[in-house]
């Protein structure tokens, strides 16, 4: 005669807090797995994607270096009349600014008059402390903020935060890859989103601390302590 299982073995005491304990992490992982998905599908909602002239002016301009074509967009809304000053954030410490004129050669007079560089910045944190050190110098209390689309969020959640008293009109750039392919058809793409997501969620957390008054970071959290600064040209890869 066969012997029935019994519920009441010290075994089967031990399993079955080991069950629930199972099931909890499993409900709490997928709980985790949903809101991250959710909130990526609210970060790719922010994004344009066509550019799209600012619809006011404002005192002046700020353009955060580290893609294609930001500085030159930037220097046409400058020439149309949409700024005063141009600040161009993030530019490195060895790059002069004729190194930056020979890549506007049609901007010549601007560059001469009414552009301002910061070769302090090196992440989008300290373009934001360097950006508002800068507006508040003009008494600026409007700029357009020009960035790469997929950076945008982010720069706001820094800007805004460092200078919650300034107006802020974005002026999103769009890359031509963004323009010719889906971005789900390209692995670097997805990869490069997935990234800043990472790093906005990430913002977004330390500035919501912040306001709290629980600042947990450094001034330059994104950069390593004691990491050297790494080369870049005049339009920086940094964000």
């Amino acid at each position: 005669m066969s012997q029935q299982p019994d519920d009441r073995s010290p075994n089967a005491a031990v399993a079955r807090p080991h069950g629930k304990l199972r099931a909890t992490i499993v409900a709490v992982l997928a709980l985790m797995f949903v809101g991250a998905a959710v909130g990526f599908v609210g970060f790719l909602s922010q994004l344009r994607g066509v550019e799209a002239k600012p619809p006011r002016i404002a005192d002046g301009i700020v353009v955060l270096t580290g893609g294609s074509s930001r500085v030159s967009d930037a220097m046409e809304l400058l020439a149309g009349g949409y700024g005063k000053r141009l600040l161009i954030s993030g530019v490195h410490p060895t790059n002069a600014a004729s190194d930056i004129s020979r890549s506007l050669p049609d901007n010549q007079s601007l560059l001469r008059c009414c552009v301002d560089l910061d070769r302090s910045a090196v992440n989008t944190r300290s373009n934001a402390a360097e950006t508002r050190r800068w507006a508040r110098e003009r008494g600026f209390k409007s700029l357009i903020v020009v960035t790469s689309n997929y950076h945008m969020p982010r720069a706001i959640v820094e800007l805004s935060h460092a200078m919650p008293d300034v107006a802020l009109i974005p002026f999103a750039v769009v890359g031509d890859k963004w323009r010719d392919e889906p971005w789900w058809t390209s692995g670097a793409t997805l990869r490069l989103l997935l990234s800043e997501y990472a790093k906005y969620v990430a913002a977004e957390v330390r500035v919501r601390l912040a306001d709290l008054g629980l600042d947990l970071t450094s001034e330059f959290a994104e950069q390593p302590a004691g990491s050297p600064l790494p080369r870049r040209p005049a339009t920086a890869q940094a964000n």
